[in-house]
C-alpha cells in the first residue's frame, strides 16, 4: 500500500521547519498546494483527495488551506500531521513576520502601519478574521463539520490526525513521525531546523496587558494546548530491524 504524509501547515506553527525536513528527505516528492474555500459540508476534501491521486510519485503533501473531513483515498495510507503552538506566542510571531514580509496582504500591510497592540485589536474587531481569535481551534474544527461547538469539534479532529505535535516539543513530534513511517521509509533522517522563524522580544507591562486580552480571546486554543500538554504522547512502535 502506498504511504503518504499529509501536513496541515498552520501559519506560524513551525510548519516551514517541518516542510524543510520533508523536502530534505523526499526532494521533488514533496509537494505543496493551496485550496480555495468551499461552502460544501465536505470543504475542499474532494480536491485534496484528487491531489493525492493525481500525484502518484509524491510522498509528502503540505498545504495551509485544507478544510473539511480528513481525505480518504483507496489504496493509500495517509499519515496526517499538524503542529500546534501557544496561541499568544503564535500571534506575536505572526505580527513580527508580517511586519517584515514583502507582501500586500491585509495582515502584512496592517503590521507595517501599527504596533502589536494595534494589530491585535484591529484583527479582533473584524468578526470574520480568526488570526487572533482561537485560530487553531477554528482550523481544526473545520476538519469535523457538523453540530457541536468549535472546541468540541477541534478535539474530535485531534483524534483523527495521526501525529499531533507541539511546537514547544518539535523534536518529539518529528520523532513520532519518524517512528510512524519507519516501516515504509526506514531511511528518513532529520536534524532540527528553524526556518521562517521570528524571534520573541522582551515583555513589557503593555504586553502583559495585551497578553490578558489575548488569553480571553484564545481560551479555546489554550484549552487544546493544555489537554495536549498534560497527555503523555503515544509513540508508535518502531518497526523490527
Amino acid at each position: 500500500m502506498r504511504t503518504v504524509i499529509l501536513h496541515h501547515h498552520l501559519f506560524k506553527n513551525a510548519g516551514t521547519s517541518l516542510d524543510q525536513i520533508l523536502k530534505g528527505n523526499f526532494g521533488p516528492a514533496w509537494v505543496t498546494r493551496e485550496f480555495s474555500a468551499s461552502p460544501s459540508r465536505h470543504g475542499n476534501t474532494p480536491e485534496v483527495e484528487s491531489w493525492i491521486r493525481d500525484n502518484p510519485e509524491a510522498v509528502a503533501f503540505s498545504s495551509h488551506t485544507m478544510m473539511g473531513p480528513p481525505p480518504q483515498v483507496e489504496g493509500v495510507r495517509i499519515v496526517s500531521m499538524v503542529l500546534l503552538r501557544d496561541p499568544i506566542d503564535r500571534i506575536k510571531s505572526a505580527y513580527r513576520f508580517e511586519r517584515t514580509q514583502v507582501a500586500e496582504t491585509f495582515g502584512a500591510v496592517l503590521a507595517k502601519h501599527t504596533d502589536l497592540e494595534g494589530y491585535v485589536k484591529v484583527r479582533l474587531s473584524l468578526k470574520q478574521d480568526r488570526q487572533c481569535r482561537n485560530f487553531q481551534t477554528y482550523r481544526l474544527a473545520a476538519l469535523v463539520p457538523g453540530k457541536g461547538s468549535e472546541l468540541e469539534r477541534a478535539k474530535q479532529a485531534l483524534e483523527r490526525i495521526t501525529i499531533v505535535g507541539l511546537v514547544a516539543d518539535f523534536s518529539g513530534a518529528v520523532a513520532r513521525l519518524t517512528a510512524e513511517i519507519s516501516d515504509t521509509f526506514p531511511n528518513f533522517r532529520w536534524e532540527e531546523v528553524h526556518s521562517n522563524r521570528s524571534d520573541a522580544t522582551s515583555a513589557t507591562q503593555e504586553q502583559s496587558n495585551l497578553n490578558e486580552l489575548l488569553k480571553q480571546y484564545n481560551a479555546d486554543d489554550l484549552a487544546l494546548l493544555s489537554d495536549l500538554s498534560s497527555a503523555a504522547p503515544i509513540v508508535p512502535p518502531m518497526a523490527a530491524p
